[in-house]
C-alpha cells in the first residue's frame, strides 16, 4: 500500500508569510516531527511562480526542507527528508529532525513510498493554486 500525500498552504500570519504543511496519510508531518509551533517552509519558496517546485520528484535524490521549529531552523534545525523518484514510486528517506525534537515520533515510518502518478498530480495542484503573494 502506498503512503498519500497531500500538500496545504496555509494563510499568512503576523508573524510568518504564507507557508505550506505536507499531510501524509492524514498526519501533519511537520506537527507530528516539530510540534505545534512549527512551521513549513514558505510557499513562495517551495511553489515558486514560473520554475519548478522543489517537491517535484526525479531520479536524482535530493534534500528537501519540510518544516522548523518556532525558534527557528538556524537555532535548532529543520525538519528534512530525502526525496527520489525510483520509476513508478517517489521515496522519502534519511529524515533528518531539529535537534530538540530529538528524534521523529516513535511511530513514524523510516521511509514514505507514494505512487508517483498521485504524487506527481498533488505537487502540479498545488503549484497551480496562487492565492498567496508572489513576493512576501
Amino acid at each position: 500500500m502506498f503512503d498519500r500525500l497531500e500538500i496545504k498552504v496555509v494563510p499568512p500570519g503576523p508573524r510568518f508569510d504564507a507557508q505550506v504543511r505536507f499531510w501524509v496519510n492524514g498526519e501533519d508531518m511537520v506537527e507530528e516531527a516539530v510540534g505545534v509551533g512549527g512551521r513549513g517552509p514558505y510557499a513562495v519558496d517551495v511553489l515558486p511562480v514560473g520554475r519548478p517546485s522543489p517537491l517535484r520528484a526525479t531520479g536524482e535524490a535530493r534534500r528537501l526542507t519540510l518544516g522548523e521549529p518556532e525558534c527557528t531552523g538556524g537555532c535548532c534545525g529543520f525538519l528534512t527528508v530525502v526525496v527520489q523518484r525510483l520509476g513508478e514510486i517517489v521515496q522519502w528517506s534519511d529524515w533528518e529532525a531539529p535537534w530538540e525534537a530529538n528524534t521523529l515520533p516513535p511511530d513514524s515510518p523510516l521511509e514514505l513510498h507514494f505512487e508517483a502518478s498521485q504524487y506527481d498530480a498533488e505537487v502540479a495542484r498545488a503549484e497551480a493554486v496562487r492565492w498567496w503573494p508572489a513576493h512576501p
